[in-house]
């Protein structure tokens, strides 16, 4: 018999909760719980944590409001043209950019890391 470690499992199947970690625009790191049973996605859950993504559209893929930087290597669906669209129109875009309200919370992206894209230039 192979005893080895297990792979690190973020969620707990049980309360229906993955990890997700937001590093906000002052570098620091929030290690958030989200549901994945609600239908929510990571502007929501930035929202519900109280932290600075506004989601002016109510997560339509009509502002950049919740523009954030994937950080994590997940696989997540190709962006709809909708968010492209929006991408094309917004500041501080860069390859990883994606609209946080077009991430769904699902058992997929348990451990993601992102990083909230600046508001304006300083």
């Amino acid at each position: 018999m192979h005893v080895g470690k297990k792979p690190r499992q973020y969620h707990s199947m049980e309360n229906n909760l993955i990890k997700v970690t937001v590093i906000d625009r002052e570098g620091l790191e929030h290690c958030l719980d989200a549901p994945t049973d609600m239908s929510m996605n990571m502007m929501e859950v930035c929202k519900s944590h109280e932290l600075p993504v506004e989601g002016i559209c109510g997560g339509m893929a009509l502002c950049a409001s919740c523009h954030m930087y994937i950080i994590s290597d997940h696989i997540l669906s190709e962006p709809s043209e909708d968010e492209e669209n929006m991408l094309d129109q917004a500041f501080f875009v860069k390859a990883n950019s994606r609209l946080g309200c077009q991430i769904k919370i699902t058992e997929e992206i348990d451990g993601l890391i992102v990083k909230l894209a600046p508001v304006s230039v300083e």
